[in-house]
């Protein structure tokens, strides 16, 4: 089995008409096509849920990779929602509201590592408070980082995606932030998330959602700087204006 993984090309696409290829012994439910991101790279999965073609829906509380791979999507239903049967054709519709708030968030995380080009050491967007960790044992001021951020934001900046090899990806090793976490490999390609025109800004291999312009973020700010270790600092990202 393999999921066509539509919020890879579309991260707009609110909805998509899908066939049920299997259910999974613990109740997931496998489409041959999603609109539905899959937990992964600090991101959450989408919620959402299913309409059927007489009308009722029932609810998806998260999305999940098939343990072992990324080639197989598997949707959490709430506990006792009815199941389809495999063939069974679908739409599902995710949750835009929670979705784009994870957009925002995530190409505000990307925009952090920018102001702060330090190794990341760890990550987790989340819609109100997001976080990345940073290998640095200095301090830093959360007011000077907010104003470098919101330059950013309110300079519009494209916000795309391009494929390079792996190969390419080795010969420009730089690309790669995180300390822990290398880009999945074997498909022989790997997905970079650019900013700014020809990725003045920023490119960087990432699997998750974006918004298509920096200025779609809004008002975000440092929310709060913790010492996590002698080597270790973990920013807290927020939405709206920095608190006088």
């Amino acid at each position: 089995m393999k999921t066509d993984q539509l919020f890879a090309d579309d991260a707009y696409l609110k909805s998509a008409q899908a066939n049920v290829l299997a259910i999974t012994g613990e109740g997931g439910i496998v489409l041959d096509r999603t609109p539905f991101y899959a937990n992964s790279g600090g991101q959450p999965g989408d919620s959402g849920y299913f309409e059927r073609e007489d009308g009722t829906r029932f609810s998806i509380a998260t999305t999940v990779y098939e343990r072992g791979g990324k080639s197989v999507i598997v949707h959490v239903p709430e506990a006792e929602a009815p199941l389809p049967a495999p063939g069974e054709r679908l739409t599902a519709i995710i949750d835009w509201e929670r979705r784009l708030k994870l957009m925002k968030m995530h190409t505000a995380c990307h925009l952090l590592s920018v102001v702060c080009p330090e190794p990341i050491t760890g990550a987790a967007v989340n819609e109100q408070d997001s976080r990345i960790d940073f290998d640095m044992s200095e301090t830093a001021d959360k007011r000077e980082l907010s104003e470098k951020l919101m330059e950013l934001v309110a300079g519009n900046h494209p916000v795309y995606t391009q494929w390079i090899t792996e190969d390419e990806l080795d010969a420009n090793p730089d690309l790669v932030r995180s300390k822990n976490v290398k880009p999945p490999r074997g498909l022989g390609k790997i997905r970079l998330v650019c900013i700014g025109e020809n990725a003045v800004i920023d490119s960087q291999p990432c699997g998750g959602t974006h918004v298509t312009n920096t200025r779609e973020i809004g008002p975000i700010h440092i929310g709060k700087i913790e010492k996590k270790g002698r080597e270790n600092r973990r920013m807290r990202i927020r939405f709206g204006p920095l608190p006088a």
